[in-house]
């Protein structure tokens, strides 16, 4: 019983992570259907902000100037370069999301350079910090995990429900060109649907990196590709979809590691490719996403 509550605190707290990397996928591909590639960079990026600054700005400054640093590079990504390629158009978003494959590879490389062969840490004030709740054991950074990010998604939802923008992001995911003829200035739109997407990326980049985690390292950026199956498994376009993945996939990975041992005939390191087997199998039978709607394309 203790394993299960173990594995099931684990796999909340990791999805509660993967959700707020998921939530930017969505909102971006909602605003400009572009599926964007860059989010391992953005993810790199607001955690090497925070490795770099703490020292100087305690880790609350640090960690509030890497979010606004990184959300502003990702609206200036989206309206310096993507949105030169096309514009609104959304038989452009094809290209755009190639575009990004080579902005990721960019700045990925850049940013691993700079971190080199270090272990940064971020000075979180969790540290190696853990509390017992009940029979189980939990790291401190796990539950700090859990109530930020939970905090963070409300915010987004409550950006969408009950905001001027967030009435304009919905009425352009559903028709962009009535939107805009009913005044929506899509590129504000879409710039400030990037912005909110880095933001959430730097934040969750903390939480990835804290223990038990050895810290910050050139390859941290590579976790976001494990929120990306979450998003897909909602449907792309569904906020709630994205939520309901990602507690999915990290409920996977978790009960996956915790019940190795037990899982050993289907060979180590199964735990890693855990998340893109539910996705499969998901797709396998709705192949739109779980909560796409009806006539929704695949992904």
């Amino acid at each position: 019983m203790t394993g299960f509550l173990d594995a099931l605190l684990n796999g909340l707290s990791l999805g509660s992570v993967y959700a707020l990397i998921a939530l930017g996928f969505v909102t971006i591909f909602k605003a400009s259907g572009v599926l964007s590639f860059t989010h391992g960079s953005l993810l790199l990026l607001g955690g090497y902000l925070v490795a770099v600054l703490h020292d100087d700005l305690g880790f609350a400054g640090a960690l509030a100037l890497a979010v606004v640093v990184t959300a502003a590079v990702a609206g200036a990504l989206d309206r310096l370069v993507l949105q030169r390629v096309g514009g609104t158009d959304p038989h452009a978003a094809h290209v755009q999301t190639i575009v990004t494959i080579g902005i990721d590879i960019i700045l990925v490389t850049d940013l691993a350079r700079r971190i080199g062969g270090d272990l940064l840490p971020l000075g979180d004030p969790w540290g190696n910090a853990v509390s017992d709740l009940g029979p189980v054991t939990v790291a401190d950074s796990r539950i700090a995990a859990i109530l930020v990010s939970a905090a963070a998604i409300g915010g987004a939802f409550a950006l969408f429900r009950f905001t001027p923008w967030g009435l304009s992001l919905r009425a352009a995911a559903e028709d962009r060109e009535a939107a805009a003829l009913m005044g929506v200035r899509l590129t504000r739109v879409r710039t400030a649907a990037w912005c909110l997407a880095g933001g959430l990326a730097a934040l969750a980049a903390v939480f990835l990196v804290a223990f038990p985690a050895p810290g910050l390292e050139r390859t941290t950026g590579q976790i976001a590709l494990k929120a990306f199956p979450a998003a897909i498994l909602g449907g792309m376009a569904s906020p709630v979809g994205a939520l309901v993945g990602s507690m999915l996939i990290g409920l996977t990975e978790a009960f996956v590691a915790g019940y190795q041992s037990d899982l050993h005939v289907l060979g180590e390191g199964f735990g890693d490719v855990a998340p893109y087997a539910v996705m499969v199998l998901v797709l396998l039978v709705r192949p739109a996403g779980l909560f796409a709607a009806k006539g929704a394309a695949r992904v």
